[in-house]
């Protein structure tokens, strides 16, 4: 399963969510599920109860410093694939260099 989300605190005193931020990409890269973190999203690789345990770890990370958080998540869930995380850009690289 593959999984993008996107935390961020509401509402306090600072105009940035860095910081929060951080603290919850701290929580998916130190669970050691394949991650990747990009501008908008974090996406995490592995199976259902692990990916969700880290989704929610990393939201209340982020909950303990604001009074209300914001949470998107979409998922991809294909049983017996792994390796989706690069595989998917993978075959697409591959369309774009042969032009198809």
């Amino acid at each position: 399963m593959l999984v993008a989300f996107s935390v961020s605190p509401l509402g306090g005193e600072s105009d940035s969510v860095a910081a929060a931020v951080a603290e919850a990409v701290r929580v998916v890269r130190e669970s050691g599920l394949p991650n990747e973190t990009n501008a908008m999203f974090t996406l995490v690789e592995g199976e259902w109860d692990e990916v969700m345990a880290v989704v929610k770890k990393a939201t209340e990370v982020v909950q303990a410093t604001a009074p209300r958080v914001s949470l998107v998540v979409k998922a991809d869930i294909r049983p017996g694939h792994t390796g989706q995380l690069r595989a998917k850009v993978e075959r697409v690289e591959q369309h774009l260099a042969s032009g198809e």
